[in-house]
């Protein structure tokens, strides 16, 4: 769940092989043999060998000597690009095999020897292309998707949904644009973009399903001309497109992989947003207060309370020692999604899937809707048979209809916050049937076979996830986008 800030060892391969094929080409444009190209540096034939068959990692001194004498920039040898179509195949076969889906079938390594010809080369690349897509097709399923899902909230558990390498790549980030206190600006979000190499572009006609567009070759990042009011959704967008780049992220080869992608670039925004430092600064205060409230870190830096509950679990076990529970349901109870390290119990499926679960009409997420003022925070203790816990709720109204974010603690830790003195109290027996879910007696007696109701049926439960390189998005209509709004070629 962490990105990668080594390359692994398969990746450290196809470096050297790549540096190994630019070699080669270079040599071989140069009318050098190996022994002539080894005289010349002080090599002997068979390391040069080694270099160009991606075996041996060669020495800065010798990619000095060794650009020297075929007349080229030494750097020229480190580029990522393939020197030739048949370089470019190699490697993309040799990648094909190192990955985790074709180990899993167990079939030979294949090389590619010069001898190989170049239309089987084609033909084996063609087929590995097949295979990856067909496995993408198989994964991209509303019931893969939620097990990927699912899985994911697991291993976020197990580590207090706090991930170190991110916090330490977005205050690095921060540091470097000079951002100190307060919240982060829009003007410093751009700031940010222009440190990697982007300009922040705003189009009103972003493709379906897209969010941003990043056209990594001309370094702009496309934009919505708004989002959430008060432009809190664009300063976010914005640094989840720049993740990417920051966490070293490629292509996902699953629906899994770009569910975790996903996170890791929500999380490296918030962290972006709601600095740890300053962050924690602000909660240990509160605590020592007792007075702990998702307002206050809202406020504080200019965000959702959404994202602000969210902030608060990434922080809360960590650096308060406190567990923590974190919810967003929609108006008719069904989660969306969900967090706990506290021993909450969300209801689950037999698989262990919440989304799309119904919460009991009893907690906090139900009955925050039955206030006539919702404008303020709701907070309330719900018995469980799990044990009691506080939550507080805030609920809204987006495009979708309304919803409720919570978060909350188990009974012992209500004490740290704001709102721990309500009289709000509801006992849940849930999943037991008899506690929300059956009608009473008298209800039963009155309608029991005398009503048939014509059952809304949610949009998302028929409908295929789009199998692109990218879940969710149309490749054609997102590069014919990027050829729309490219810069013209410099003649």
């Amino acid at each position: 769940m962490t990105p990668d800030v080594t390359p692994t060892q398969s990746e450290a391969e196809l470096d050297r092989m790549l540096v190994g094929k630019r070699l080669r080409f270079f040599r071989t444009r140069a009318g050098l043999t190996l022994e002539q190209l080894g005289e010349r540096v002080g090599v002997v034939a068979s390391q040069l060998s080694l270099i160009e068959n991606g075996r041996r990692e060669p020495r800065l001194g010798l990619l000095t000597s060794l650009g020297r004498e075929l007349g080229i920039d030494p750097s020229e040898l480190l580029k990522r690009e393939a020197p030739d179509r048949r370089s470019e195949l190699e490697i993309e076969l040799e990648r094909a095999q190192t990955s985790p889906g074709y180990l899993r079938l167990g079939l030979p390594h294949v090389r590619a020897p010069r001898t190989l010809s170049d239309e089987t080369l084609e033909a084996l690349v063609g087929l590995h292309r097949e295979l990856a897509r067909r496995s993408r097709a198989a994964a991209t399923t509303s019931e893969e998707a939620r097990r990927a899902n699912t899985a994911i909230r697991m291993q976020m558990r197990e580590r207090d949904n706090y991930i170190n390498e991110i916090e330490l790549v977005a205050s690095d980030l921060m540091r470097r644009i000079g951002h100190t206190t307060g919240a982060v600006t829009h003007r410093e979000v751009a700031l940010a973009a222009e440190l990697l190499g982007f300009t922040l572009i705003f189009v009103d006609e972003l493709p379906s399903n897209t969010r941003s567009i990043t056209d990594l070759e001309n370094g702009r990042i496309y934009l919505p001309p708004a989002s959430i009011p008060g432009g809190h959704g664009l300063r976010s967008l914005a640094l989840q497109a720049m993740a990417h780049r920051v966490l070293g992220h490629t292509e996902p080869a699953s629906y899994a992989e770009f569910l975790e992608q996903r996170l890791q670039i929500n999380y490296f925004a918030a962290a972006c947003l709601m600095p740890e430092a300053r962050a924690v600064d602000l909660l240990q205060q509160a605590k020592r207060n007792r007075n702990l409230a998702i307002e206050d870190l809202r406020d504080a830096f200019g965000v959702t309370h959404e994202a602000a509950a969210h902030r608060f679990t990434n922080l809360a076990t960590r650096h308060l020692d406190l567990r923590v529970h974190h919810y967003r349901a929609d108006g008719a109870g069904a989660l969306m999604r969900g967090y706990e390290n506290d021993g909450t119990p969300f209801p689950s499926d037999d698989s262990g899937v919440i989304e799309g679960e119904i919460l009991c009409h009893k907690w906090g997420g139900r009955t925050a809707f039955n206030r006539t003022n919702r404008t303020s925070e709701f907070y309330q203790y719900t018995d469980t048979p799990a044990g009691t816990f506080w939550s507080s709720v805030q609920t809204g109204d987006a495009e979708q209809g309304p919803f409720a974010i919570a978060c909350g603690v188990p009974f012992d830790d209500a004490k740290w916050f704001r709102g721990r003195d309500t009289q709000e109290r509801r006992v849940s027996s849930c999943p037991d049937p008899a506690c929300c879910r059956t009608p009473s007696p008298e209800l039963l007696a009155r309608w029991q076979g005398k009503a048939w109701p014509s059952a809304r049926m949610h949009a998302h439960v028929l409908s295929p996830l789009p199998t692109g390189t990218f879940p969710g998005v149309d490749d054609t209509e997102m590069y014919a986008f990027l050829s729309k709004h490219a810069p013209a070629p410099e003649a």
